[in-house]
């Protein structure tokens, strides 16, 4: 069984940076395509970025600039920087992985598996 455990969550001041961790035990971490997602208060859970298991990468326009996927095979770990943070990056941040996509821009498109706990991410203003 997949397990995703993640990471790295706070609270921050609006134009701070912080750190995202996704531990992923269980499965071949390699070969998987792997996401971050979020979810605010009231509002339905969003891509934020993904890259796949051959390095290519997707981001949300929203985050474009800001925020950095990265991942560490050796480690079976997941990052995701997240640099000039405002109060509307505020919500519950989770890791998943996803099928294979045939396309950057589909990239997380279709997860796979369960969701790990999540890491609360909140920025002040």
């Amino acid at each position: 069984q997949v397990q995703l455990v993640e990471s790295g969550g706070g609270l921050v001041q609006a134009g701070g940076s912080l750190r995202l961790s996704c531990a992923a035990s269980g499965s071949i971490f390699s070969i998987n395509d792997m996401g971050w997602y979020r979810q605010a208060p009231g509002k339905e859970r969003e891509l934020v970025a993904a890259i796949s298991s051959g390095g290519s990468i997707y981001y949300a326009d929203s985050m474009k600039g800001r925020f950095t996927i990265s991942r560490d095979n050796a480690k079976n770990t997941l990052y995701l920087q997240m640099n000039s943070l405002k109060p509307e990056d505020t919500a519950m941040y989770y890791c998943a992985r996803c099928l294979p996509a045939t396309t950057v821009q589909r990239l997380c498109a279709l997860r796979l598996g369960s969701w790990g706990q999540g890491t609360q991410v909140t920025v002040s203003s």
